[in-house]
């Protein structure tokens, strides 16, 4: 009984820190919020939360998307998959920080005297 203890003891503490790692990196993947207005905290909460589900952030904020269309379209087909946690009342906070950061991607590029190629 006592190594059953020892074991199911470790093989907890082992759950709990794959999941700690898992939801750490979830959020914290690619953008600091700390300086952002407090909206865009909250929407951007949102898109880590649902958008991390199926695949990475990097997928999403290294596209190079500027396209407020394109991106209700992405948006969209993301929501419908199966599985992806994205209700409808979630699309308008994760567009308005996709809208923001793309936004932000596109005023960084042109001061830096880039090209903004938009998709």
């Amino acid at each position: 009984m006592q190594r059953f203890r020892k074991t199911a003891s470790r093989t907890s503490l082992l759950c709990f820190a794959l999941v700690s790692v898992a939801c750490h990196t979830g959020t914290a993947e690619g953008v600091d919020m700390s300086a952002q207005p407090a909206n865009v905290r909250a929407d951007y909460e949102v898109f880590a939360q649902r958008c991390s589900k199926c695949h990475s952030l990097s997928r999403p904020l290294e596209s190079g998307i500027t396209d407020d269309a394109y991106w209700a379209e992405y948006v969209e087909r993301m929501r419908r998959q199966p599985g992806s946690g994205i209700s409808p009342a979630d699309v308008p906070p994760i567009l308005r920080f996709l809208h923001y950061y793309s936004s932000d991607q596109r005023r960084r590029r042109h001061a830096g005297g880039s090209r903004d190629g938009g998709k």
